[in-house]
């Protein structure tokens, strides 16, 4: 039986891998998730990773940059282009003749933008553990996309979903700690119509009705990393944002890559099953 789970708080649309996105109104959903969602990324051309926030040290300045679409992407159109506001507040397109050079000289390595994706794109991760000592870092090469269409820039499956409830909960559990959605970059925040902290992990393996078009599957909860910790915009870097994860989730923790467990988890990753436009309000059931 239908039962009516909350309905579409925000969307949220990343025309450029870890740098800020876009908040929308309406969107279109694809079987690559929003259309435009990672559409584009930075790679850094000495060693061919995509490069990401998962990797501070080397590329935080990836997440003082933020991209917008000059104009609306349309499923099976050409990808038009991204202005990209960087750190110091100038604005870049990707047209124009030497944004490589730009943003070489921003995050401080050659790099390339890129709209391309290889078949089997790779990335560094910092996976040091939180109880770690004070200077002790582990960067791990991982492969990409394992739940999203080849050729891809997603860090793992197309759509991620995180509700109200969990942000509540989370509040909770550390009131000093500025728990907002945008640390967790999700592209649909669900406010929830009841129910406890983390009640996405119960839509694993379900369907859900978006809207009146789309059908979504829940595929693995959402591992969470160093990213949700760091400073953007006016929120503070906060090393307590992923300790408290880590202490009151690790019984759904998930393993996604060979050896690699993730102890800290929030939201869920989705796989489309029918396309379609979802809006702000929109509805959204557990069928």
């Amino acid at each position: 039986m239908d039962g009516m789970t909350g309905t579409v708080a925000a969307l949220w649309r990343y025309p450029v891998k870890s740098m800020q996105g876009e908040e929308l109104e309406i969107a279109e959903v694809t079987s690559r998730g929003i259309a435009g969602d990672r559409a584009y990324a930075v790679v850094d051309r000495e060693t061919g990773l995509v490069a990401s926030a998962k990797h501070p040290r080397r590329w935080g300045r990836l997440f003082e940059c933020r991209a917008t679409f000059v104009e609306p992407p349309r499923p099976g159109r050409p990808l038009p282009p991204v202005r990209i506001e960087l750190p110091d507040g100038a604005v870049v397109e990707s047209t124009r003749y030497d944004v490589d050079g730009v943003l070489s000289r921003v995050l401080g390595r050659e790099v390339t933008l890129a709209s391309e994706a290889p078949a089997r794109p790779e990335r560094e991760a910092d996976r040091t553990s939180i109880d770690a000592p004070p200077g002790e870092e582990v960067i791990r090469r991982e492969e990409m996309a394992l739940a999203a269409p080849a050729g891809t820039f997603f860090d793992y499956g197309v759509l991620h979903v995180l509700t109200t409830a969990t942000l509540d909960r989370l509040r909770a559990l550390h009131p000093a700690g500025r728990f907002e959605a945008r640390r967790f970059r999700p592209n649909l925040l669900v406010a929830s119509a009841g129910g406890a902290g983390f009640a996405e992990t119960g839509w694993l393996a379900r369907r859900l009705r978006v809207g009146k078009e789309v059908r979504v599957e829940g595929v693995d909860p959402t591992p969470r990393c160093v990213v949700t910790t760091l400073a953007q915009g006016d929120l503070p870097r906060d090393p307590e944002i992923l300790r408290t994860l880590a202490r009151h989730t690790r019984a759904a923790s998930v393993t996604l890559a060979p050896g690699i467990v993730f102890p800290a988890v929030a939201g869920i990753y989705a796989a489309v099953l029918r396309e379609g436009t979802v809006r702000r309000g929109d509805g959204v059931v557990v069928e």
